[in-house]
């Protein structure tokens, strides 16, 4: 099956103002956070720290990849081995499975430590050919076997010999990726040490770092995109001006309400991005395939980041599932730590837009879309873990009857909305977003909300 991922970066570099998207989901944490990757289990009691389990966090992997709405699922090596070479999960799908290829010390956030303050080091836990083929010395015909394509990350601090390591050590994987025919995407990290760099001088010191550590690598060593913290639309524009092809992403960072993630995703779209990444915004959703379905919605020009706002805790409140925040909190915009271990945000703009969203109670794919004003709904899961929020089921029961799962492939639609995505259907009859490009989404998703009659 041909992957998202690889069609859209061929449009992309077809046609840099075509609006393709590309969306990760990263649950790789497990190689920084360790036991707290996967989130806090909401069968946790008061001073009782409880994670979720692996387990549970590799059928998130599963769920999320099962929808579609993703081009990419980044996995620590381990959880690729599971899902990849032990299950074949992603053999008949358009998603594409990654590691992470290095795990540089700023990332190293173990309970009581202090390695994330210092000076990141370079480091590389996993091998490439683990992530092709299973095991070490992969035979050329083996290397297709697995993940191809990994997460390699930098982090400079303006500091000679910490930087000069960093680049040495990018040199080598770079080289060992060519002749194993392994891809990669690179993250940049902002400095991890205080006072690096002047701050107003920050983003263009990265877009110097990332466009002078390039240029001296050929087509075939280069990153297939970029993941970086995105410092508005000045840097962004910046980088993306300057080379066409240097497909410029963003990496979503601490959580922060549900307002910081969509208006986030929105911003850099507009301004050039032609890709995000995001972990723990995802992660810690109330609903990760709602979340994820929204973040999808967005990029595709649907709805703007208020009334996606708007629309996901409508979605929760018709599930019966408590959200983190009322609906004005998640309404706001919080400033952000953009590093990876991340700090607690302060609230910065109370503004609210007035978007509304449709009267009638729509579908989105096959999301509920309902007013926060609304009365409550009429069909609410029982419990919490039957709304989704900790083991996520294929449905919920409610009033003796079965609740419509939040999102499936099922959508309720007629042959003739159906035609409007130029007969691309999957072999069961549903849509295959995967194989349309974003015009023909977009037709699909307006003649099916009636923005087209």
């Amino acid at each position: 099956m041909q992957k998202s991922l690889d069609r859209k970066l061929a449009a992309i570099h077809a046609n840099p103002n075509t609006r393709e998207f590309i969306l990760a989901d990263a649950k790789d944490a497990d190689m920084a956070l360790g036991l707290g990757a996967p989130g806090q289990s909401p069968e946790m009691h008061a001073g009782e720290v409880r994670f979720k389990t692996l387990q549970q966090y590799r059928d998130q992997m599963r769920l999320i990849t099962r929808s579609g709405q993703v081009d990419i699922m980044l996995m620590s090596a381990s959880s690729n081995h599971a899902l990849t070479f032990g299950e074949r999960f992603f053999d008949d799908s358009p998603v594409t499975p990654a590691i992470r290829a290095n795990d540089t010390t700023d990332i190293h956030l173990a309970r009581g430590s202090s390695y994330a303050k210092e000076a990141a080091r370079p480091f590389r836990t996993a091998s490439i050919d683990h992530a092709q083929c299973g095991h070490l010395d992969c035979s050329p015909e083996e290397r297709s076997l697995g993940a191809n394509l990994g997460l390699y990350s930098v982090t400079f601090n303006n500091d000679l010999e910490r930087d000069m390591e960093t680049l040495v050590r990018f040199h080598e994987f770079r080289e060992e990726a060519e002749r194993k025919g392994f891809r990669y995407f690179l993250e940049v990290f902002d400095p991890n040490v205080p006072n690096a760099i002047a701050p107003e001088i920050l983003p263009h010191y990265l877009n110097d770092m990332i466009t002078r550590m390039l240029a001296g690598v050929g087509p075939t060593g280069r990153p297939d995109f970029l993941k970086i913290v995105y410092h508005g639309p000045k840097a962004m524009e910046e980088l993306v001006r300057f080379d066409p092809h240097l497909i410029v992403g963003i990496l979503g960072g601490s959580a922060g309400t549900t307002r910081d993630a969509f208006q986030l995703l929105h911003d850099a779209q507009k301004y050039g991005a032609k890709v995000a990444l995001y972990g723990r915004k995802i992660n810690n959703a109330e609903n990760q395939l709602a979340f994820v379905h929204f973040l999808r919605l967005i990029v595709e020009g649907q709805v703007g980041p208020v009334e996606a706002v708007r629309a996901y805790h409508g979605v929760l409140q018709r599930l019966g599932t408590r959200p983190t925040r009322s609906l004005d909190d998640d309404l706001q915009l919080t400033e952000q730590s953009m590093s990876y271990a991340g700090t607690s945000s302060a609230r910065v703009d109370g503004t609210r837009n007035a978007l509304t969203i449709p009267k009638e109670d729509s579908s989105i794919g096959a999301l509920p879309v309902i007013s926060s004003a609304s009365s409550k709904a009429s069909c609410a899961c029982k419990s919490t873990a039957e709304a989704h929020t900790h083991s996520e089921p294929d449905s919920c029961q409610c009033s003796g009857k079965t609740q419509r799962p939040l999102v499936t492939e099922s959508y309720s639609v007629s042959r003739h909305r159906l035609a409007s995505a130029n007969g691309q259907l999957s072999s069961n009859g549903r849509p295959d977003f995967s194989r349309m490009s974003a015009s023909e989404r977009l037709a699909y998703h307006r003649e099916r909300l009636g923005l087209g009659r």
